[in-house]
């Protein structure tokens, strides 16, 4: 007899449930990748029944799912909550665990299960919630493994993520932690390891030698709207360059590891990590510049004299063999033109042209464009000759390969589907480690340090639906260089 499965959901009654868990797991389970008779257990203070906890999933259930392009067949989702679950409880109180234990006891029979147990409650309840059920022995592995995933923010600085961790692992080993990072789990971001390492067309190229520099992009047309009052106190350094951004970089420049094993690939990230200088913050304020969108002060608890930033442009080197004065240029911003997400390689241009360009016209050197969403895809841009009898004229011209097209039969599948899976099957790959955590806040704190000082400016205003305050521009000015336009 199989051994049963239980994914345990705290927080159950918020949007992450509804919205992006419960669908991932409704269609792993109608792709047959979940184990037969797989039980989601809803845990919250809400006071659901079953049947009502079921109801409220499958209203946001189908509009999370048609928004996405996913079909909706009500019997099949019927047949899948059979196996959903709630209990009202609160486990934040040492109590609280009582009615879990009792719960799982009762379904999995004497020989236990296999749990994966999902954080989806404040940051501030981690610690907390995390040693409650290994007080309760919710953590021993009894019939089955028993996984704790936790959603970013890992800390707020270093010295919070380090004490976090520890409170982690006063109950849990690191190989039970899966710190979750739901950029990784894009098909998109992990193409990045296929493009390089799977074709010798492109790795020899991909070092000081010929890239000019590099840019990452994460764009959002967003504002913060309601979540005003949480993102002033986190800003764009904290919410996307610390930990979304970082994670592409050490995916875009990493070495290839021996072995594509879980502890293989954290280490060849790490080691892209500590590559990267920590800067002192009285210098640290000449790599980064910030803006603030138009109106950010006037939003729903955001203080009116505010200078937390929505826009970050960063500027990073990887000291190694490999990129050895090569910039990375990091950005993230909301309130802009587009939503767009993007990894740029730009390539140096030729020692010697032998063409001659038109007055003041500058050759565009070559450059590759992986592209992370929405419009998933790789560009490849070089130069070509304009069809014409007299002389030679270039202009640039790209090769383009897009999912959308050459997948038509397959829908790219949500983030939270690989991830849950991976969990479930117990491979922490796209999952951030301990060690990964603590050293991008040793490298993003003083940056943020650096902003915070008595002469740092005000963040540069910049118009929503724009390309982002100008501030940016000139910082690649400064270095002869140009941002690729955001959409």
């Amino acid at each position: 007899m199989a051994t049963p499965l239980t994914v345990v959901i705290f927080g159950a009654s918020g949007d992450l449930t509804s919205r992006k868990l419960v669908p991932a797991l409704f269609n792993l389970a109608q792709k047959g990748r979940l184990p037969d008779g797989v039980k989601v257990l809803g845990v919250s203070r809400s006071p659901f029944s079953d049947d009502a906890f079921r109801d409220h999933l499958a209203g946001k259930g189908k509009e999370a799912l048609t928004g996405a392009g996913e079909p909706f067949d009500a019997a099949k989702w019927a047949g899948f909550a059979k196996n959903v679950h709630y209990i009202s409880a609160d486990v934040t109180q040492p109590a609280g665990t009582t009615a879990l234990t009792e719960w799982l006891k009762s379904r999995e029979g004497s020989g236990g299960g296999q749990r994966l147990y999902y954080l989806s409650v404040s940051p501030e309840l981690y610690p907390q919630l995390s040693g409650h059920l290994g007080e309760a022995g919710l953590n021993k592995e009894v019939g089955g493994f028993r996984r704790l995933i936790i959603e970013k923010p890992f800390g707020h600085d270093l010295k919070t993520a380090v004490a976090l961790n520890e409170a982690l692992h006063k109950h849990w080993r690191e190989d039970q932690l899966y710190r979750i990072d739901h950029y990784l789990g894009k098909d998109t971001v992990q193409n990045i390891l296929v493009f390089r390492f799977a074709n010798t067309l492109f790795e020899p190229l991909w070092n000081y030698q010929y890239i000019d520099h590099v840019q990452i992009t994460v764009a959002e047309t967003v504002t913060v709207g309601r979540r005003g009052a949480y993102y002033d106190g986190s800003g764009v350094l904290r919410d996307m360059l610390q930990n979304h951004l970082l994670q592409i970089l050490t995916m875009v420049t990493m070495e290839d590891p021996t072995r594509f094993t879980a502890e293989n690939l954290r280490n060849e990230k790490m080691k892209v990590l500590t590559a990267i200088p920590v800067p002192e913050v009285t210098k640290a304020c000449k790599a980064v510049v910030l803006g603030q969108y138009a109106g950010y002060r006037s939003e729903p608890g955001v203080p009116s004299t505010s200078k937390t930033p929505t826009y970050a442009a960063v500027r990073l080197q990887v000291e190694n063999r490999r990129w050895h004065g090569v910039p990375f240029y990091l950005r993230s911003g909301k309130g802009l033109k587009n939503r767009y997400s993007e990894v740029m390689i730009q390539f140096r241009c030729p020692a010697h042209l032998m063409f001659p360009l038109p007055p003041g016209e500058m050759l565009q050197c070559n450059r590759i464009t992986l592209v992370v969403q929405p419009n998933e895809g790789i560009r490849l841009n070089f130069e070509t000759k304009v069809p014409d009898v007299d002389g030679v004229r270039l202009q640039p011209r790209d090769l383009a390969f897009d999912y959308k097209h050459a997948y038509a039969d397959r829908a790219l599948p949500e983030a939270y589907e690989r991830l849950l899976l991976d969990a479930i099957h117990g491979d922490a790959s796209l999952f951030m480690r301990a060690d990964e955590i603590e050293r991008a806040w040793e490298i993003i704190d003083p940056i943020i340090a650096a902003t915070t000082l008595p002469d740092a400016p005000q963040p540069e205003e910049y118009a929503v639906g724009s390309q982002g305050p100008a501030c940016a521009d000139k910082m690649l000015d400064a270095d002869g260089r140009k941002w690729q336009p955001i959409g």
